[in-house]
């Protein structure tokens, strides 16, 4: 047997070759829209791909299920509860599809999505025990796959929630030896608790996953909805493509480039200029209306927080990276890339060209804090997050709800944007520019590095937090001490109602790539 898993850092996301060698047949499960690796690796085998399985609708990323059906002539197969709109294999609870010796039984899982399923894998038809399951968005190492994300358009996470206590506790019936191979590991925003483990056991996740243990329903319920990370906006959009269908995505295809009055046009036209470079270059210049998305961190899914997938996009990218902006944003279907900046060096450097942001050091975020025209603090982190601490009087808004809450975010005055290290809050900073925030600054090495600060500092900013607060509050009650007593101060507004390293387990290896 041939089982690799293919692992992209990027979207913390797996997909599988699961091959027999003794006739040359493979099925690929859950993969990615370049299929290039899967298709080179089937060959360096021997392995004819036959077919491709989809354990569920994903929302995180558009798969690739069309182009590897076109590259290789393999059916496409779901759980028989979906309802894709092309010719599609439905697969039925306990059905076994015979690559030879090596069987593939599929198990209806369903929860995180209604046609969610699993796929057992056995390395031999008579064996006693399965070989390992691959269990898609249902079961992840350390968590469950989470049910709201369907919420938008019409399945409630009390009903999937409900089907997903079941399907967990029916995977918890395979032997102990059955090893778990998940689609998402840590940082997946399909879950909150994921490991950086990407493979496990059954017994293991039995005895050490909270949402395995037997439970009522209803605390299985509070468990898995409580806490969830903010979704991207772009999830819908690509759980409804990956039913629908989609172009697909040839990655020969090349980019094009083009001259910097080009670029001014298409921006004036309502483009989106994204700029993939690192934090500091993009702080030192960029165009005017830029987002900051640097390519060197979650880019695809942090790109799909920001951007409409249905708007054209202009890429100014680091040199010789252009290709690469390309096939990541086109993984979570963000495929109107008009063209990228041709020699960005050459264009920012010319004078009146760019714009500048400002970074402030933690220092300097607490001696604005302790003054009199204290800014307004903004905390981009996932609820989550917060329990290791904040900086003081900071209005939290998850960096994936930020662009529809921009009206929550006080204009006219200094805005200092945090996160936990420092990488969404220089998104969320060029968004805010973007939007028309006219002073907006972001955080240095975010809320580690404030936490890094003498404790008298941040007690400082804590006490001016505080009495800040009660003059506000003042200012509710006796609006004639608003323009006198609370300087610098406001009322708040009322809340809106290519391949990389491989490891072999056995016969089983795993590769990982952005």
């Amino acid at each position: 047997m041939i089982l690799t898993q293919y692992y992209l850092e990027c979207l913390s996301q797996a997909s599988y070759l699961v091959g027999d060698e003794t006739t040359g047949r493979a099925v690929v499960v859950d993969p990615r829209r370049d299929v290039g690796e899967y298709l080179a690796d089937a060959a360096a085998h021997g392995l004819t791909i036959v077919g491709v399985i989809d354990t569920h609708f994903h929302a995180d990323f558009l798969a690739g299920h069309l182009e590897l059906a076109e590259r290789t002539g393999a059916w496409i197969g779901f759980g028989d509860e979906a309802r894709p709109e092309f010719p599609a294999r439905l697969l039925a609870d306990g059905e076994r599809i015979e690559l030879g010796d090596v069987v593939l039984e599929v198990l209806a899982t369903p929860g995180h999505t209604p046609e969610s399923i699993s796929v057992l894998v056995w390395e031999h038809a008579g064996d006693a025990v399965p070989h390992s399951v691959l269990t898609g968005d249902t079961l992840f190492v350390g968590d469950v796959g989470r049910p709201d994300l369907l919420a938008s358009i019409g399945v409630t996470a009390d009903e999937l929630g409900r089907r997903l206590h079941a399907s967990v506790a029916r995977l918890m019936e395979l032997p102990d030896a059955v090893r778990v191979l998940p689609g998402h590991g840590a940082g997946s925003a399909c879950g909150k608790n994921l490991s950086t483990e990407r493979a496990s056991t059954i017994g293991d996740q039995r005895r050490d996953n909270p949402a395995c243990r037997p439970t009522d329903v209803e605390d299985f319920l509070a468990m898995v909805t409580a806490g969830q990370p903010a979704a991207p906006a772009y999830f819908v959009h690509d759980a409804i493509a990956n039913r629908r269908g989609h172009e697909l995505f040839d990655p020969a295809r090349p980019a094009r480039p083009l001259a910097v009055a080009e670029v001014d046009d298409l921006a004036g036209r309502g483009a989106v200029l994204l700029d993939a470079r690192d934090a500091d270059e993009f702080a030192a210049g960029h165009l005017p209306g830029s987002l900051s998305v640097p390519l060197d961190g979650r880019f695809a899914e942090t790109a799909g927080t920001v951007v409409d997938p249905d708007r054209d996009v202009v890429v100014v990218a680091p040199q010789d990276r252009e290709e690469e902006v390309v096939t990541r944003l086109a993984r979570i279907g963000a495929d109107r890339v008009l063209g990228y900046l041709r020699d960005p060096d050459a264009v920012l450097a010319e004078p009146g060209r760019t714009q500048r942001s400002e970074r402030v050091d933690a220092a300097a975020l607490a001696e604005m804090l302790a003054g009199p025209d204290r800014p307004e603090v903004l905390d981009v982190r996932n609820r989550g997050e917060l329990a290791v601490g904040a900086v003081p009087g900071a209005r939290q808004i998850p960096l994936a709800e930020l662009p529809r809450r921009l009206d929550e975010v006080a204009r006219g005055r200094t805005v200092v944007v945090y996160c936990a290290g420092g990488y969404r809050s220089g998104v969320a900073a060029s968004l805010l520019r973007r939007a028309g925030f006219a002073d907006v600054r972001d955080l240095a090495g975010g809320y580690a590095a404030w936490a890094a600060l003498p404790e008298e500092r941040r007690r400082r900013a804590d006490v001016a937090a505080h009495l800040h607060h009660e003059l506000e509050v003042a200012a509710d009650w006796h609006p004639d001490l608003s323009a006198r007593a609370v300087s610098g101060s406001r009322r708040r507004p009322s809340a809106p109602a290519g391949r990389a390293r491989q490891a072999t387990f056995g016969r089983c290896s795993t590769t990982s790539d952005r």
